[in-house]
This record gives C-alpha cells, structure tokens and sequence, in this order.
C-alpha cells in the first residue's frame, strides 16, 4: 500500500490531478486502474486526491497503461521530487496536519490575498510580536519549547517573501489588528516599522480598513486567497477555526469569497493612505 501521511505537497496534488486527467483521456474507469495494480478502486481514488503518497512502481505500471510514452521520465521526476518531505515537516510535532497543508500551499501560490481582522499577517510580523500573538493563544499543555518552536517555524515561512519568485501579497487588515496592543509598545512599534518597511515592496500590498470606513462583509473572520501557477490547481480559500481549518475550492464558494475580498479592498484605504495611518498609529505607541 502507499503510505498515508498528515498532508499532501502540492506537487502529489498536482500529480494526483493529472494522473486522473490521463486516466479519464485513456477512458479508463478507476476499477480499470485498479486491476492494474491489482488494488482496491479506492486506492486508486487516494493516489488521485493525494491523500496517499504515489510509490514509484505503482506510476509506471499507471503510464503504461494510460499509454503515456515520451512523457513518463517527467512524471517520474514529478513524483520523486513530490514524495520528498516538506521543510515545515521537520515540525512536526507542533504542525497540526490541517495547517501542514496551508505550508504546502502557502509556498506554491503566485497570490496571496487575505483579510486579516486580528494581528498583523504572519508572513509579515516581527518575531517578538509573533511571540506575543502565539503566547496569548496558547491553550493547555503548550509549553515554552513549544512556542520557540511555533516562532521558528512562523520566521521560516516568511523567506518566501525573499526569493526571485515570491509571490504576490495582498493583505486587507483591520484597523483593530493593530490599535489592540498584543505587546509592549517598543514591540508594537518594531510591528509597525516592519509593516512600512514591507509596503515598499513591488510585490507587496498592503491597506487598512479603517473604523470609519464602517461594517463590511467579512466581518465572519479571517480568510486566505491562493492562486496558483499550475493549471491543475484551481484557486483556493483557506478558513480558520479554534481547532482547524477548512480547505474551499468549488468554484461557487471560491468567487463568493474573491468578489467580498474585492468589495473590501475596494472601501479600505489606500496603500499610500495604509502607510500614513501606521506612522500616525506609531505615534501612538
């Protein structure tokens, strides 16, 4: 059997995509697959929605009888690079398996747009302030190690925001995420500083939906947007709870989501009009 892990890469899910994509070509039905590899039907579904890492013999016996030929070096290499641990799984014993995913995601997407209603961004926040926003969220047994490790792990993902092929950011944040003091104020100072300094960045956006502005329709909670690069990967939102998270992407649900965020960003104040609100909030602190 495949082994069953916590949560795909995204290259098993980009691979499980078109895996299935090449089996419905060869007009193949799954049970037809699965005699192949003389597996369950439902074997053949987990390799498709990636809920189970793809072994090497299994693809080759797959290819041939979808009738792929030049093309099969590439799905190799696809799988073997795929099959290879994320960096985040090294923290393992503090990433729940539902925000493994988000890693995943967070590493492969072109744009990322999210509403931010509470703190700061993680991919733009201060290691003292993260701190601070981890330890007043912590909840029974977290331990300080725990917690320097949380930190680690949030400070890591932030270098995607430094490689030649960084993604877009788009953040829409309350202006409540930063009046409600999480720290001491040099920290909340730092936060903002840190804030400018990011806004300056071509592939940064960042803008504040202020009090006066009044209600809008994401006043439900904090949201993330993924587009992607492959064209097997349909946009996808990202929600969080108190003890999890869920994964959207039917289209219905995926543009309710993008026209609120638009509506949002249309009303909030502009990035020039964001960078005078945090020097005149800095003040403050």
């Amino acid at each position: 059997m495949s082994e069953p892990r916590s949560a795909p890469t995204v290259g098993q899910v980009v691979l499980g995509r078109r895996l299935q994509d090449l089996r419905e070509g060869a007009g193949l039905k799954r049970e037809e697959a699965a005699r192949v590899l003389r597996v369950a039907p439902a074997t053949v579904r987990r390799m498709e929605t990636a809920e189970v890492a793809l072994k090497i013999p299994y693809l080759h016996l797959l290819l041939k009888a979808y009738g792929v030929g030049d093309e099969e070096e590439a799905f190799i290499t696809l799988a073997e690079e795929s099959n290879r641990p994320g960096w985040w799984q090294r923290y393992h014993d503090i990433l729940p398996g539902w925000f493994s995913m988000y890693v995943s995601l967070e590493g492969a997407a072109t744009l990322l747009r999210s509403y931010e209603p509470h703190f700061a961004p993680g991919l733009l926040q201060t290691e003292e302030y993260a701190r601070a926003v981890l330890v007043s969220g912590a909840v029974g047994q977290t331990s300080p190690d725990d917690i320097e490790r949380h930190v680690a792990l949030r400070m890591q993902r932030q270098s995607l925001l430094e490689r030649e092929d960084a993604p877009r950011l788009w953040v829409v944040m309350d202006e409540t995420a930063l009046r409600r003091p999480v720290a001491e104020p040099a920290v909340m100072r730092a936060q903002i500083d840190r804030l400018l300094d990011m806004a300056e960045r071509p592939h940064i956006t960042l803008q504040i939906s202020e009090f006066a502005s009044g209600p809008h329709p994401g006043t439900y909670g904090p949201f993330v947007l993924f587009r992607f690069g492959e064209p097997e990967l349909p946009d996808m939102v990202y929600s969080e709870y108190l003890t999890g998270a869920v994964y959207l992407d039917a289209r219905a649900e995926v543009v309710t989501y993008l026209e609120v965020m638009d509506r949002m960003a249309a009303h909030a104040a502009t990035a020039h009009r964001t960078k005078e609100i945090l020097k005149d909030l800095r003040k403050e602190y």
